[in-house]
């Protein structure tokens, strides 16, 4: 049987194994209190359940026990993968600290790096080979647990987090096996299978959420294959795959990073400023929203397979002017989507919604509404810009009404 469809039926096992099981996740978890109340922040209306991770869990093992070839790495990725999913069922049970949230990661992510999961080297395109030398294990350390908490901020919208999940391992999974790294593009289409399976139950209106537990660990294995069967080859462009692939959800956390950091909050402390916060606030729905973000993911991912795919260079630095200019061209239309959606369409879609509601509030103040409305009032325009551009600094504006 070939690499390609071990990894095809593994992840039709994953996929099925993880729907079976998920009903039985969301008994669990409400038997032993694992519950998502409802608080300001959340775009859910009623308390749900929040252990999927543990069906998501079981699928990937099921099909990696038939399909992933016997070896250290593989058998660090499956314990690291084990404890970080403890780590996150107990925070979905007990609510636990931040910081001991962050030691069950580092011990998580400690244990396939122990095993030879470590990126000592990459390479960087048109530069060659970077060693990191004696930096790379705990680099390759801090960078999983990166990944994790990325992942588990993106999960804050029904379906989110396990759709773009399944579009990043899947898009790992076809660059891995392309490399020849079979063991990597199994684990890739397994964990790939077990998101979608997932998403059946978890795509709005959601019956249960991936919790803590799910977020993890679907974090920490696409940073584990990232590494394994992306970064460990000579491809001159591995470093940036995952980099465009997981671009959304790290974009995601950037800005909410540096918001919480400009207004001096601390970087663990829950808000509203992520992307499904923003599009919510500006009218959508939670099916459109995570629709668009999908949509994005799929830009990127569509890149990062034209990066590996488009036969731009020889692979000794000469490049194919023809095919440098589509893979370019490609580029750009990606840039231009993610141009639309993080800035055109939020800005736009706010300033007509504020320019409406501030004319209206000034014309029933004056009795002279139809005059303000008319587009001759200059004045009016620069204190919508103003305070359009103080809602979208801090994220904070009234939700503009559904789609």
């Amino acid at each position: 049987m070939s690499i390609e469809l071990q990894a095809l039926i593994g992840f039709a096992l994953a996929a099925a194994v993880t729907w079976a099981l998920t009903p039985l996740a969301a008994r669990l978890a409400r038997r032993v209190g694992a519950v998502a109340p409802v608080t300001e922040r959340s775009l859910h209306r009623q308390d749900m359940p929040a252990l999927g991770g543990v069906a998501i869990l079981a699928g990937i093992l099921a099909a990696s026990a038939i399909f992933l070839p016997d070896s250290t790495e593989t058998e660090g990725i499956i314990a690291g993968a084990l404890v970080i999913t403890v780590v996150g069922a107990l925070d979905d049970i007990f609510d636990i600290s931040a910081g001991a949230k962050l030691a069950g990661q580092l011990v998580a992510a400690a244990i396939p790096v122990m095993s030879g999961v470590a990126a000592h080297h990459f390479t960087l395109p048109l530069i060659g080979v970077f060693n990191l030398g004696a930096a790379a294990e705990p680099l390759t350390m801090l960078g999983i647990v990166a990944v994790v908490n990325v992942v588990n901020l993106t999960d804050g919208v029904d379906g989110l987090a396990a759709g773009v999940c399944a579009i990043a391992a899947g898009t790992f999974a076809i660059i891995a096996l392309s490399l020849d790294r079979g063991g990597s593009g199994i684990l890739a289409a397994c964990t790939a299978g077990a998101a979608l399976g997932f998403l059946v139950h978890n795509f709005h209106p959601a019956s249960i959420f991936m919790g803590d537990a799910g977020s993890n660990l679907l974090g920490y294995l696409l940073a584990c294959i990232a590494i394994q069967g992306l970064l460990k080859t000579a491809a001159a462009v591995a470093l940036l795959f995952p980099l465009v692939v997981l671009a959304v959800p790290i974009l995601d956390t950037g800005f909410v990073v540096a918001k919480r950091i400009k207004y001096g909050q601390p970087i663990y402390q829950a808000d509203r400023w992520h992307f499904h916060h923003r599009f919510a606030n500006i009218g959508f729905s939670q099916r459109r929203t995570v629709l668009y973000l999908y949509g994005w993911t799929l830009c990127l991912a569509a890149l990062a397979l034209a990066m590996r795919f488009i036969p731009y260079s020889d692979g000794h630095g000469n490049l194919n002017t023809g095919w440098s200019l589509v893979l370019a061209a490609a580029g750009l239309l990606t840039l231009a989507a993610s141009f639309y959606l993080v800035i055109v369409l939020e800005i736009l879609k706010l300033r007509r919604f504020s320019g409406r509601r501030m004319r209206g509030q000034r014309g029933g103040a004056t009795g002279d509404a139809e005059s303000i409305s008319s587009g001759g009032d200059t004045d009016g325009d620069a204190e919508v810009d103003a305070a359009v551009a103080n809602q979208l600094a801090t994220g904070e504006f009234p939700a503009l009404p559904n789609d």
